[in-house]
């Protein structure tokens, strides 16, 4: 079986060397040719266009930022939709448009192609090593034909539902990511003015109900430290995945208040120039309206941690 992947990116590099070390005859394609040439060097094979890219595969996997990419990759004059043969399917692992992704899915199927939409989840880290949950949705006996390939580079692909379904399940996921974090700015920045510490709330709430599960956790690497950058995850693709799912919100007809000044907060910080720091730099605002700066040492955060892991262990 031949697998094409298209988006040699921060996440889409991951994923492919984890194709490769699982075994996989690959076909790949970048904007830039230059991200793939580890790649090539590895054995895959290079295509110029989506279209010749589709044409060497069984299976086609894009890793895109966004629904413009996507449709052009997709749909475009040398799009995939040129090259894909019958039976054959395409799974776009981006974050974008559920309805996007139906349209495409209903162009393909006129050619006895499947397209589904399968967004990943678990950042760059987790497309290095692995740990990443995929979030499918479209024809489930396309999603069991072709699981073996998703495990390729994956520890959780998921079968939601119907196409659409996983873009839905992705821009759930991360739009209460992006209201937490916001959440998280507020009430820290009201403890520090209060006369508290950061490390010391930080260490105290998290052994209560909330921290036990993880939630601040998500402030270590950049809310506590005051650093951010070089992103984790960029504002502006942040930034496109919430303007995502308030889209959707409208769409369907749901009040989405506390994602929508989420999306007002983090509008404002792309409007400082931030569009390429870190999505958590919105936090930044609500420090400047709070009147505090929070910038706790890396190495204090450490010794609690190892701390923690030594009762533990």
């Amino acid at each position: 079986m031949k697998v094409g992947f298209i988006g040699l990116g921060t996440m889409g590099a991951g994923m492919v060397n984890n194709l490769q070390k699982a075994g996989f005859a690959l076909v790949v394609n970048d904007i830039n040719q230059q991200a793939a040439s580890r790649f090539v060097s590895a054995g895959a094979t290079w295509a110029p266009t989506p279209k010749a890219v589709a044409e060497q595969s069984d299976v086609v996997l894009t890793s895109l930022p966004g629904p413009p990419e996507v449709e052009s990759v997709a749909m475009g004059e040398n799009g995939l939709i040129h090259g894909l043969k019958p039976g054959s399917a395409y799974f776009d692992l981006s974050t974008s448009s559920p309805t996007l992704i139906r349209k495409i899915a209903a162009e393909m199927a006129k050619n006895g192609v499947f397209a589904l939409d399968a967004p990943v989840s678990g950042g760059p880290a987790g497309a290095n090593s692995g740990q990443l949950a995929v979030w499918v949705g479209g024809d489930k006996g396309a999603f069991d034909k072709f699981k073996h390939v998703l495990d390729g580079f994956s520890d959780a692909p998921f079968y939601v539902g119907p196409v659409g379904a996983g873009e839905v399940a992705k821009l759930v996921h991360n739009c209460m990511g992006y209201i937490t974090t916001a959440g998280l700015a507020e009430v820290f920045t009201m403890g520090v003015k209060a006369g508290v510490e950061p490390l010391a709330i930080w260490e105290a709430v998290r052994q209560g109900a909330l921290g036990r599960r993880g939630v601040f956790e998500r402030m270590i690497d950049q809310f506590l430290v005051n650093k951010y950058d070089p992103p984790n995850f960029a504002l502006r693709l942040a930034h496109k995945d919430m303007t995502l799912a308030t889209n959707l919100g409208r769409e369907v007809k749901v009040p989405m208040r506390l994602a929508n000044m989420a999306l007002e907060e983090m509008t404002e910080a792309m409007n400082r120039g931030w569009s390429g720091r870190d999505s958590r730099s919105m936090m930044i605002l609500q420090q400047e309206r709070a009147g505090v700066e929070i910038a706790v040492e890396p190495a204090r955060i450490k010794a609690i941690l190892d701390r923690d892991k030594a009762k533990k262990g």
